[in-house]
């Protein structure tokens, strides 16, 4: 089966002078043993990680870095490289020992170490701000939706409360209306000496992290 690699540059906005050096990076050590990707995508995933870590820092410079550790690592992990790899349509390009069949199925884990890979040869063959402007890129959305950003409320919260009363927040489930497939929660939370701070969520979860937002707008 012959792969036309030029249309995977068209979708990457990146032609590549040692087009061996882009097929390397999708090429899985099953389909060739000596002559693969893996320690192109030992570099990727080093330059992924400088790259987002960049981009928080800038975003969120006053963050602690606890919080930051934790929108870092919901960027870099397997999945959201597996949903990248399947956003650009990897698995058309990866070389893997079942490359001839029709029926070419394609490991999760295979495609997102190839979407690292990926990320390599392109830092190889443009250099750093070409392979920023790549990642940042196809990044954007993932990090400008992180859930992470809602999880912190809690968090945020719970610090704030231990150092300044050494008391955790208390929740209180103030009721679940609504149909079974479609709940609406109330919750609330207070701190030693406030109120109730309320408000609502499609699962309790949500519900307690959208009222830790509300007491955390009120007690900054």
């Amino acid at each position: 089966m012959k792969i036309d690699y030029s249309k995977l540059e068209k979708k990457i906005e990146i032609i590549f002078k040692n087009r061996d050096l882009l097929i390397q990076s999708l090429t899985h050590k099953s389909f060739d043993k000596k002559k693969n990707n893996e320690k192109i995508e030992f570099l990727g995933d080093r330059v992924l990680g400088l790259v987002i870590a960049k981009k928080l820092l800038e975003i969120y410079p006053n963050e602690k870095e606890g919080i930051l550790d934790k929108k870092f690592a919901s960027l870099v992990n397997k999945k959201t490289c597996l949903e990248i790899a399947q956003n650009l349509e990897l698995e058309k390009f990866v070389l893997t020992f079942n490359v001839k069949k029709k029926n070419n199925i394609i490991e999760d884990k295979v495609l997102a170490d190839s979407c690292e890979a990926l990320i390599g040869s392109i830092y190889l063959e443009k250099g750093f701000l070409a392979v920023e402007k790549f990642i940042l890129n196809q990044w954007s959305k993932h990090i400008k939706d992180s859930v992470i950003t809602k999880v912190d409320a809690k968090t945020k919260l719970q610090e704030f409360s231990l150092k300044k009363f050494k008391k955790l927040p208390v929740y209180k489930l103030f009721s679940n209306t609504g149909p079974r497939h479609k709940p609406i929660f109330k919750v609330g939370v207070k701190l030693f000496n406030t109120k109730f701070y309320i408000s609502k969520g499609k699962s309790k979860k949500e519900a307690e992290q959208n009222a830790a937002v509300l007491c955390l707008e009120n007690i900054s």
